[in-house]
């Protein structure tokens, strides 16, 4: 895997530079873990017994986006992209029948989503809710890039199960 494929962290820059990089960065390491395999290798649940595979973590990475930025911080009340089924449960990670073309595009689109709140937002300070719970947008950043160290972390060991390749 190729680290020119990921945005640079900028090193010396102000907080909210430092933090965007670092997101973006996560987010590239993501693709970077799904790069070349086919649809049914992303849909692979590699390790059992986890019904985790790769497109359930973009998935469900894809709801996390909306949840914390569109809803917590913007307050714009969107909806699952992947509603829960008759049971109640998330189907994020259901992928069985899921077209993983349409996935990585919801997935673009709300880190795309992301990406333009966090830069119209007036600075860190700004807050949203969830409940009666406040967050600030610094939380919510430094939130998501802990949310995405750590996915990327068991897409590190599905890639290399589905197909050898390692990599940071």
């Amino acid at each position: 895997m190729k680290d020119e494929q990921r945005t640079p962290p900028v090193l010396t820059g102000d907080e909210r530079a430092t933090l965007t990089s670092v997101l973006q960065g996560q987010r590239d390491t993501l693709m970077t873990k799904c790069t070349g395999l086919t649809d049914e290798q992303l849909r692979r649940k590699a390790v059992a017994p986890s019904e985790l595979s790769l497109l359930g973590l973009v998935r469900h990475l894809a709801e996390v986006e909306r949840s914390w930025f569109r809803n917590v911080i913007n307050a714009e009340g969107v909806s699952n992209f992947f509603p829960r089924n008759e049971a109640g449960e998330r189907t994020d990670f259901h992928v069985e029948d899921a077209d993983p073309a349409e996935s990585f595009r919801i997935w673009e689109e709300s880190c795309e989503r992301s990406r333009a709140i966090v830069a119209a937002a007036e600075s860190l300070d700004v807050r949203g809710h969830h409940e009666d719970q406040a967050y600030s947008l610094h939380y919510v950043m430094a939130h998501m890039i802990e949310e995405y160290a750590r996915h990327n972390g068991h897409a590190d060991l599905l890639r290399e199960v589905i197909d050898g390749v390692t990599g940071e």
